[in-house]
């Protein structure tokens, strides 16, 4: 056995409705303005030749019901509702047709966003990481499997801050459909199981303090929870 110079720590386990097992975290991608009001709000147009992504990093997820310090580095933290996909077979330049057999389940997410640092890296044509990609930045709820959940189109999807609704629509207001996104992300990687696919944010989005709590909903699975603590 190859022997290491530390431990690491150990990959991220989300819980599965119903499941002993949890589901372990391989990836994490991200589709970015999937919704045309907030694409909107964000002075943005929709791209409607093909989706675009951003990743974040497995090592920052954190599961629903926790407390976590407020983030580091940013005075402008925002609040973005989504729906995860969670892959739980390989799919390589499949098709539209064949995408939802490499479905596993679904989650409710949230996509915390440091607006301030992405908002910098946009007027300088910088890559947005700092902006996305930072510890507890990948929030998610318990799986659920993909025949109890149905199929994604009707189902509200809401953000409450601190008992008030911040965001509210439906899946079936997404530019890009799940199996459209998972048939145009196997062209640019092999999908595999344990990837996560975070299906972008409806208008609505603000920006969060220590003490708040927020709570998302997609009908039909586990809300996911966050509570901002103080800053470390």
């Amino acid at each position: 056995m190859t022997r290491t110079l530390f431990p690491l720590p150990a990959p991220a386990l989300v819980p599965v409705n119903g499941e002993e097992a949890s589901f372990p975290v391989n990836r994490i991608f991200c589709v970015g303005r999937n919704y045309a009001d907030h694409a909107k709000e964000m002075g943005s147009e929709v791209d409607r030749e093909a989706p675009f992504y951003f990743t974040k990093a497995p090592a920052h997820v954190v599961l629903s019901g926790a407390t976590v310090p407020f983030p580091l580095g940013t005075a402008d933290c925002h609040h973005e509702m989504e729906f995860v996909v969670a892959l739980g077979a390989p799919a390589f330049r499949v098709s539209v047709e064949e995408a939802m057999a490499a479905v596993y389940g679904y989650a409710a997410g949230l996509d915390m966003t440091r607006r301030d640092l992405q908002a910098v890296a946009k007027d300088k044509r910088r890559p947005w990481d700092t902006g996305k990609d930072f510890e507890n930045a990948a929030v998610i709820g318990p799986i659920t499997r993909a025949a109890a959940f149905g199929t994604p189109g009707p189902q509200a999807i809401t953000l409450r801050l601190n008992g008030s609704v911040r965001q509210a629509s439906h899946l079936s207001d997404m530019v890009w459909s799940v199996p459209e996104i998972i048939a145009h992300l196997s062209t640019l990687y092999h999908l595999m199981p344990g990837d996560l696919i975070y299906t972008g944010t409806p208008a609505g989005v603000g920006a969060v303090q220590p003490g708040d709590r927020l709570v998302g909903e997609v009908a039909g699975l586990s809300p996911v929870e966050l509570t901002y603590g103080p800053a470390e």
